[in-house]
């Protein structure tokens, strides 16, 4: 059965850090979601889960369906060695294909688009946040909801008329990487908000002296195309597991 352990003693479990998915490394550096073990002390597998992503770590043998079914529903990182596992405990488990990118240097210069307000977001922009539209609502899951986004120094925004059109984010902060995560109103897409807001994060990544990593699904071409522009280049190819499928849309 998992259990919650003290999560300061599992860093070991989530390194090394590389680019993609920091589940682990966002638990215990942000204290936002939380840490499962089968055993404590002297633990054979370890999950952390924070926004309906998880990342799961170990040996699948310590492990049965009915203990990870109630513990890990979501978008799943796990070795090729739990996928019997997962898949008795959720037998409708798809395969997410995933292109995992990194930023090599500074981000490329980019020009504010004209009548957009391009800046970090800060605490008193929580009502912005809540008010994306419900599609939207997913870029707050690693941080607990709006309010602790907007306040966490993590995010920049675009705003249109003072209203909020484009947000990115670092969905999940490492101690050596923070991978981005962007949304636009579909109203305001192709305006370049999104490129714009990643840019600005981006600089802030690196002064915070980590590297900016990028992840999205192969056939995204729409945040490919951000990504790229903004000097990001492929690190490898990778895949999540969806507990209860299907596939998001691009």
């Amino acid at each position: 059965m998992l259990s919650a352990p003290q999560p300061a003693a599992l860093w070991d479990w989530f390194s090394p850090e590389q680019p993609g998915p920091l589940v682990g490394p966002h638990v215990l550096q942000t204290g936002h979601g939380t840490c499962f073990v089968d055993r404590w002390p002297g633990p054979r597998a370890v999950a952390a889960a924070v926004g309906g992503n998880v990342t799961l770590r170990g040996d699948p043998e310590a492990l049965s369906a009915a203990d990870v079914r109630p513990h890990l529903d979501g978008t799943i990182e796990a070795a090729a060695a739990f996928e019997p596992l997962l898949r008795a405990a959720f037998p409708a488990l798809a395969v997410w294909e995933r292109i995992i990118f990194e930023l090599p240097g500074p981000p490329r210069a980019r020009r504010y688009p004209v009548a957009a307000q391009v800046r970090r977001l800060a605490a008193d922009d929580a009502a912005h946040v809540a008010r994306l539209s419900p599609s939207l609502a997913w870029i707050a899951g690693t941080w607990d909801g709006p309010a602790s986004l907007a306040a966490s120094g993590y995010a920049w925004g675009a705003f249109v008329d003072q209203r909020l059109c484009s947000l990115a984010c670092s969905f999940f902060v490492g101690t050596r990487y923070e991978d981005i995560g962007v949304v636009t109103e579909p109203a305001f897409r192709g305006r370049g908000l999104s490129t714009a807001c990643a840019a600005g994060l981006c600089g802030d990544i690196l002064a915070r002296g980590r590297r900016p990593s990028w992840s999205t699904s192969l056939d995204n071409t729409s945040s490919r195309n951000v990504a790229e522009r903004l000097g990001f280049v492929e690190h490898r190819r990778d895949r999540l597991l969806l507990s209860r499928g299907p596939m998001p849309e691009p």
